[in-house]
């Protein structure tokens, strides 16, 4: 047993309904000149790419995925990461799962170039209306873009938190029962229901007395939100799932995400234990509806 499963199974212990699970996903950064072992190395995909929060999913029902920048599917998350420069004006490749939708549906397929970096960066992809780019659009004709102008779209990416300059090399997103290589998370990323998030948050405050500052998005939320806002700040965040995330990784409708550091995590779980007797979660309206995830 690793040491992340006994926390977890400490964590489904101490909130006390039987079958219950809560689908947990750990992460771990790989910067310029870390050793990245061999039996994490193993897990990058080969011949297909993968979206960051299609990766979480995975890891979260035990199917480990490296990203770097030959494996990931979505230019904004490998932005986030830092896998890539923010301002690169070259594709990243021909053929990745987000600017594959985008192909899809344009008229002239034959001719798409996917869009670069810098193309995310400076509002286009995301207000894609706006810039007159409807072969960057996902939905059709009928696209509005994700804001309403490049402006509004730059103003939006200004808050989402990411590792630029891009000094990543690659993020692993892993299974707790993860036991090819000694690898200690940065991050946890657990999909909770709201009843779940409302015991996380009293078992955090039961030690800290702190609140939790959320600070969310309608992009990006896996990646940025979930992901790298606490690996930077080292403090949890809680947003909800994004587009891509909703459709792509299909999340379901009354899940949410809660991220923070593994030494957080760890007091969130000490913190559910030592409160569980001011805290009865078995009682609250729901807390057994669902339990298998």
């Amino acid at each position: 047993m690793t040491q992340v499963t006994d926390d977890y199974d400490r964590m489904i212990a101490a909130l006390g309904v039987e079958g219950l699970e809560v689908p947990t996903a750990c992460v771990k950064f790989y910067q310029e000149g870390d050793d990245i072992p061999q039996g994490v190395l193993d897990y990058e995909p080969v011949g297909l790419t993968l979206t960051s929060c299609q990766s979480m999913r995975q890891a979260s029902f035990g199917d480990s995925v490296l990203l770097t920048p030959k494996s990931i599917g979505c230019v904004a998350a490998a932005i986030t990461f830092g896998l890539v420069d923010r301002n690169q004006d070259k594709p990243m490749g021909e053929s990745l799962v987000y600017t594959d939708i985008m192909k899809s549906q344009t008229s002239d397929k034959e001719h798409f170039v996917p869009p670069t970096p810098k193309d995310f960066s400076d509002g286009t992809v995301y207000a894609c209306t706006a810039a007159g780019r409807p072969d960057f659009a996902l939905f059709g004709g009928d696209d509005t873009g994700r804001y309403d102008s490049p402006e509004t779209a730059r103003r939006a990416m200004d808050d989402m938190t990411a590792i630029q300059p891009a000094t990543t090399q690659a993020v692993f997103l892993y299974a707790l029962d993860f036991e090819d290589a000694d690898v200690e998370p940065d991050v946890v990323v657990m999909s909770v229901r709201p009843v779940e998030l409302t015991r996380i948050i009293q078992a955090y405050q039961f030690h800290t007395g702190n609140r939790v500052n959320a600070s969310m998005g309608g992009l990006r939320v896996v990646n940025s939100d979930l992901i790298v806002r606490p690996y930077l700040t080292q403090q949890m965040n809680v947003s909800t799932f994004c587009l891509g995330a909703r459709l792509i990784a299909e999340f379901e409708a009354d899940r949410m995400g809660i991220g923070m550091p593994y030494t957080v995590w760890r007091d969130v779980i000490q913190g559910m234990e030592d409160s569980k007797g001011g805290f009865p979660f078995p009682m609250y309206p729901g807390a057994g509806a669902s339990a298998q995830a």
